[in-house]
């Protein structure tokens, strides 16, 4: 390896900003290559001078070895050396991923090369040249910034010290801790310890005990370090809990008079049966001219939750509420969520609407956007709300059977106009008093939640496009790029598998090709497969001022407006909607695009948080059943087994290659499949298998499985 050489990044005295400017482009491009004509025509320097400018500079920057000539004029930028900075992220094997913002491609950090950088921090890395074609590697040489100092881990307790085994599989490193530091935790606890030092000289990271969880495997600890694990809060300072109590029960004479008063008006809410919060009422009117008034109204939090007070501050620091499995995480205090912001029936509440009218085929004539008092005459659970639907049930049956017809045609034309209908079966567990997984039941999606959903939309899709278009303000959207082919190409061999082709022309062949599979696979095993595959292969979802597209829903303009009780961007929303009815002016951009980034990055760990604490629950509940035999599909492969997904409650687990009996099971990774070598026998994604459970491990929320061959 040659030596190191010196950068001057400045550049010749009397070009340094021509200078800095192509150093940037180059580094943001570092695996293309482009002669003088392209520069300055990407970067609009048109003049002769600018040209001639561009030619000195590029002599300079190949004399200093920042880039090379690779064809005659033509350049390409030199990594060796280069420093990037940005986030590390680590593969179950100890392998890392560096994501720059500058790059188009992630820098691949070999198990060896990772230094002291854990899962999620800040790092700079520096570039390892490499030959044409091959992927961009490099060396993490310092850690900038911590992404926690805080894991979660069982105590393995030897005779003069300890070490703490995170549970996170992808912190790859055990950390020491010494007997002064245990603070009294034993083997086998669950604990929370600090990252306190970690000397050059050591492999493993120090660590201080800093609170005992409970015994590792037991439901309570397991789901305590779920919760520490992603950093939430459980608690509410005293301070926030006092400002909450601050509001008194009675709506003021004063506020009523303010709003549109729509309390004589039919209003009902429909949510789960065992529903604490009610956030969000549909109000119906027939019109005289044979229209429909149909409101949406969405409990005023806004009203309670000001700016810059206790409140605020701690939704913010939250910005969403957590679902697990057998427990909620609210972003508000009880005092706002389940009651003053609660559209319970036979009460007056505070709320801000959205009041369509429609003709009968579910067109928008008009719509009216302010705040509403509201009175709900009832609450339905969805069980009940299908009943009516269905003719079951006569109770209001002339209001909700129209509702749902306007719903159909809505969710009709979203279907036409190319939104894609995703419906893969979801399952809930059944706990017994201790929490403790005893049943695993289907979610069943009626036309009652359909319909909640349908006018939902309709309400988030109008008050995106009408700040958009005629408010032409900041706001905080909610954007779902179109899909990244590459990423998509696994689902797609996998959809052509089954017999389904994916179109990939454009992005309206994309979701008329999904749909068709859609409808084709549903009721059949694939379904189960290839509509998360295909979700999970798409671009997330994030908050952003800056474009308002949802691919998913095929909307020019979209925003979340309908929960600010458990999502703090519908809050912003509801803030900045009031001040421009009233003539406000608009908060700067990067004030709300910083809120927008922080709200994607924390609905992101509570996903993460929901899906850890599914899976415990799925090996808690497979304990039982260890020894016995179930249907299954394989759900992956990889080179070390394959996944099986059970057919009667969608637990999965591993059957891995090296416990696979009657011959020598090899990987192929062109097309995800393990080939026996004696029998030819092939398996790969899709495919029904008979397994046995043959252990579960509850600290690592793993299953193993044997096959069963036929």
């Amino acid at each position: 390896m040659k030596k190191k050489k010196k950068i001057n990044k400045s550049g010749p005295k009397k070009l340094p900003g021509k200078y800095r400017q192509l150093l940037d482009f180059f580094r943001g491009n570092p695996r293309k290559s482009y002669n003088y004509k392209q520069i300055t025509h990407q970067l609009g320097l048109t003049s002769n001078e600018q040209k001639d400018d561009v030619i000195k500079i590029l002599q300079v920057m190949e004399k200093e070895e920042i880039i090379e000539a690779i064809d005659r004029g033509k350049y390409r930028y030199i990594p060796d050396y280069s420093l990037f900075t940005g986030i590390v992220e680590f593969t179950q094997r100890g392998a890392a991923f560096v994501l720059v913002d500058e790059l188009d491609e992630d820098i691949y950090i070999s198990k060896s090369l990772t230094g002291m950088a854990l899962n999620g921090d800040t790092v700079t890395v520096e570039l390892i040249r490499q030959k044409k074609g091959s992927r961009l590697e490099g060396k993490i040489i310092e850690v900038v910034d911590r992404a926690r100092t805080q894991f979660v881990g069982t105590v393995q307790r030897m005779k003069k010290f300890a070490f703490v085994i995170p549970d996170n599989s992808r912190i790859h490193v055990d950390f020491f801790v010494s007997m002064e530091d245990m603070n009294k935790a034993k083997d086998g606890d669950k604990v929370l310890v600090d990252l306190i030092d970690w000397p050059l000289s050591t492999p493993n990271p120090y660590g201080r005990v800093a609170k005992i969880l409970g015994k590792a495997g037991e439901h309570n600890t397991e789901m305590h370090a779920i919760v520490a694990e992603f950093g939430f809060k459980t608690e509410f300072e005293q301070n926030v809990l006092d400002d909450a109590e601050g509001f008194p029960d009675k709506i003021s004479k004063e506020e009523i008079q303010k709003r549109k008063d729509l309390r004589d008006t039919l209003t009902i809410t429909i949510d789960p049966v065992d529903a604490k919060d009610f956030d969000d009422a549909i109000s119906y009117k027939k019109l005289e001219n044979g229209n429909h008034e149909i409101g949406v109204h969405i409990a005023d939090v806004s009203h309670y939750v000001r700016p810059n007070s206790a409140l605020d501050d701690e939704a913010f620091d939250r910005a969403t509420s957590v679902y697990l499995v057998d427990r909620t995480i609210p972003m508000l205090p009880e005092r706002i969520s389940n009651h003053l912001c609660s559209l319970k029936p036979n009460v007056d509440r505070l709320a801000f609407a959205v009041i369509f009218e429609l003709n009968n085929n579910a067109d928008i004539v008009n719509y009216w956007v302010g705040k509403t008092v509201i009175h709900s005459d009832r609450r339905f659970s969805y069980e009940e709300a299908q009943e009516v639907i269905e003719g079951k049930s006569k109770e209001l049956k002339t209001e909700i059977q129209q509702l749902n017809t306007l719903a159909h045609k809505l969710r009709n034309q979203r279907y036409k106009n190319g939104a894609i209908s995703f419906e893969s079966d979801e399952f809930r567990f059944v706990l017994d008093d201790q929490g403790k997984p005893i049943e695993v039941i289907k979610k069943v999606r009626v036309d009652a939640h359909k319909m909640i959903e349908d006018y939902m939309l309709l309400a988030n899709k109008t008050i995106a496009k009408h700040v958009y278009t005629k408010i032409k303000k900041v706001l905080p959207y909610r954007v779902h790029d179109s899909p990244n082919i590459e990423k998509m190409a696994f689902f797609i061999q996998t959809a052509k598998k089954f017999g389904y082709l994916i179109d990939t022309k454009s992005n309206e062949s994309i979701s008329a090709t999904i749909n068709n599979m859609v409808e084709k696979s549903e009721g059949k095993v694939e379904a189960n497969i290839l509509h998360p595959l295909a979700i999970r292969s798409m671009e997330k979802a994030v908050y952003t001022t800056k474009d308002t597209y949802h691919f998913g829903l095929n909307f020019s303009y979209y925003t979340h407006f309908t929960s600010p009780i458990r999502r703090y961007p519908d809050l912003i929303v509801h803030r900045l909607l009031f001040d421009y009815l009233n003539n406000k002016s608009a908060p700067k951009v990067d004030d709300i695009e910083k809120a927008c980034k922080h709200s994607s990055q924390m609905e992101q760990k509570a996903t993460q948080a929901e899906r850890a604490s599914s899976k415990y629950k799925q090996i808690e509940y497979l304990s039982e059943y260890v020894g016995e035999v179930f249907d299954g599909v394989i759900s992956g492969v990889t080179e070390w087994g394959i996944f099986v997904e059970l057919k009667d409650n969608h637990c999965e687990g591993m059957v891995r290659i090296s416990d696979m009996k009657g011959d020598f099971y090899e990987f192929y990774e062109k097309d995800l499949s393990v080939v026996g070598r004696r029998t030819g026998k092939r398996l790969t994604f899709g495919d029904d298998v008979k397994i046995r459970i043959k252990k579960t491990n509850m600290n690592k929320r793993t299953a193993d499985f044997s096959l069963i061959l036929r």
